[in-house]
């Protein structure tokens, strides 16, 4: 009688598990197959979830329909909503959005996605400060990167750690995006190792009881660049005052000038184009606590705010590279000393920190940064994290967070030859895979050339800075080259904003072509680059009256072409690495 009992009662279970779990909108379901999750996108398998916390002896529950509403001080969109219908099996929560889902489960639970070989993939070799390439592939089998100064290879020598975000396209046209959200004291950010076509999230050990959300998102392009699911997934603000928190563009010393930061004379030049151009501020980097010719960082400091323009400063966080590294260093690591740091900080005038050379995403690093973040908001400090992990969803939780590097960025101009020729592709593909997540601090729109030459055009360039979204904008190149642009380029870059009412994806294809609008206020902005080194012609869906177009003058280099236009054109001829930028206002 006892066996037969068990038997009714795990039939009665795994006939619950049956039935699929739906997003509100009925587009995407997840089924239970024995120990695993298949996500279908409009009835068609996307995603299998290989390995997931699924209790056997449970059924699944419906515990929640989810319907939120919630604000942002910068992002792609500054008012978000959502829905979901959320499950529970054992410690397995799931939550099924209209444009994803989202799962987590006890610290101790395995997750592994099964990634078919065939299946086009835009993947990044795992590094600490998360700055590579995601090229296009098919398949697992991939050579590590020789740059990577700590590589990982399979057994057969292929790369086999990933970092996130990963974008898959599973079926034509339908796409999805992993990642990962809501890191809390007491947990590790993750990654994905690879055995074969089985992808494993690895994370170090932890102190929290369950795990972040494991997040996918799925759907068409205009879906996965449009979404928000990681800030929906991640704590409300802890702050009760947000009315110091603002987002803007700045002028930044390090691409033009590696050790600028150090010399009064080179600060006063990018004081001066913030001012000239109308930027609300200013970043001293690395090394400001070495200031030459008896000048102070206080001196620097004056200089700004006496001509209207806030100051951010530079750590080094002494946690990654400090033998060697740029200084200051070892403010910031006990308590009492950061609050001390920050409090004279916020004496001075200071507006925010820029912190660096963190040593990967462990839950040491976690903890750090969120303790850096409390800190920082009590003394009403914006920050920017570089040489560090990717935006998990923070910059909801902790608003002041207005940039994370955690890319492949134009800094990389002084590094190395390789990312001339590589750029244009990359710059084409981060859109679709590191900014849907969250601020890039990729300082973008540089003119001339630092250490090794660009080839992207002048009206790609330009683009950049409305396609790739940061609370904290910063401008690379130097004054001299933004005030020998034209009035329009100036005038184009004063108004510029750093945060966003809405975003829209308009066309394009990772690595090819994207074209997105962005609107803030009541104008927008369309902006659109062509990775390829082709003349691209591609049409232009989306429509716009009295517009001021900022492109490239065809078959000449570095020359713009600025005009009035009545309407937008139904289609748009892209230069070789090039790029345009139309804006208009709402009547």
């Amino acid at each position: 009688m006892r066996q037969l009992f068990i038997q009714l009662f795990l039939m009665v279970s795994m006939g619950a598990f049956a039935a699929p779990m739906s997003s509100p909108n009925g587009k995407i379901t997840v089924t239970i197959d024995g120990h695993s999750l298949k996500v279908c996108y409009k009835k068609q398998q996307v995603l299998d979830i290989a390995e997931a916390a699924i209790d056997p002896t449970s059924a699944v529950t419906l515990t929640q329909r989810i319907k939120a509403d919630y604000v942002m001080l910068a992002g792609k969109r500054l008012h978000c909503t959502n829905e979901a219908n959320e499950y529970r099996n054992g410690s397995l929560l799931l939550r099924v959005y209209n444009d994803g889902i989202a799962f987590r489960s006890a610290s101790s639970s395995s997750t592994v996605y099964r990634i078919p070989e065939g299946m086009t993939r835009w993947m990044q070799q795992w590094t600490e400060a998360y700055e590579g390439f995601f090229p296009m592939s098919t398949t697992y089998k991939v050579k590590p990167e020789p740059s990577f100064s700590g590589v990982f290879k399979s057994a057969e020598g292929w790369n086999n750690r990933w970092g996130y975000p990963a974008l898959l396209e599973p079926r034509p046209n339908v796409f999805v995006l992993l990642s990962e959200a809501n890191i809390e004291h007491g947990q590790s950010a993750s990654c994905l190792y690879n055995d074969g076509e089985l992808f494993r999230v690895v994370a170090d050990p932890c102190t929290s009881d369950h795990t972040p959300w494991r997040v996918a998102i799925i759907g068409s392009l205009a879906d996965v660049v449009e979404s928000t699911l990681i800030t929906d997934v991640s704590d409300p603000t802890k702050y009760d005052d947000v009315s110091w928190i603002h987002p803007g563009v700045v002028s930044w010393i390090y691409w033009a000038y590696n050790h600028g930061s150090n010399d009064y004379n080179i600060i006063k030049k990018y004081v001066d184009m913030a001012v000239t151009l109308h930027l609300p501020y200013v970043l001293i980097d690395a090394e400001w606590d070495e200031m030459r010719d008896g000048k102070t960082i206080e001196d620097a400091i004056d200089y700004a705010k006496k001509n209207n323009v806030k100051p951010l400063i530079w750590y080094n966080s002494s946690v990654g590279w400090i033998d060697g590294a740029p200084g200051p260093k070892f403010r910031l690591n006990k308590p009492e000393d950061r609050e001390k740091e920050f409090a004279w900080c916020e004496k001075l005038g200071v507006a925010g920190v820029k912190i660096d050379f963190f040593s990967g995403d462990n839950q040491k690093n976690m903890d750090y940064c969120i303790d850096l973040l409390e800190s920082a908001a009590r003394h009403h400090l914006l920050v920017n994290f570089h040489g560090a992990t990717i935006p998990r969803g923070w910059q909801r939780t902790y608003p002041n967070l207005l940039s994370t590097e955690g890319v492949y960025g134009a800094e990389w101009y002084n590094n190395v030859p390789t990312f001339t020729n590589r750029a244009a592709r990359h710059n084409a593909t981060l859109p679709f895979t590191r900014n849907v997540i969250g601020p890039m601090d990729y300082t973008p729109c540089t003119f001339s050339d630092s250490q090794h030459p660009h080839i992207t055009s002048h009206g790609h360039e330009l683009a950049l800075t409305v396609l790739f979204e940061s609370g904290l904008q910063h401008l690379a190149d130097r004054p001299e080259s933004y005030l020998a642009q034209p009035q329009e380029v100036q005038q184009f870059l004063s108004s510029l904003p750093a945060a966003w009412d809405e975003t829209r994806f308009v066309a394009g294809y990772p690595g090819e072509y994207v074209i997105m609008a962005r609107r803030s206020g009541n104008k927008w902005y369309l902006a659109g680059i062509n990775g390829t080194d082709e003349v691209k012609e591609v049409p232009l869906p989306f429509q716009g009256k009295n517009a001021t177009l900022f492109t490239d003058a065809a078959g000449k280099d570095q020359t713009w072409r600025i005009e009035k236009q009545k309407k937008t054109p139904k289609s748009v001829v892209f230069q070789p690495r090039g790029g345009f930028c139309y804006i208009w206002e709402i009547r």
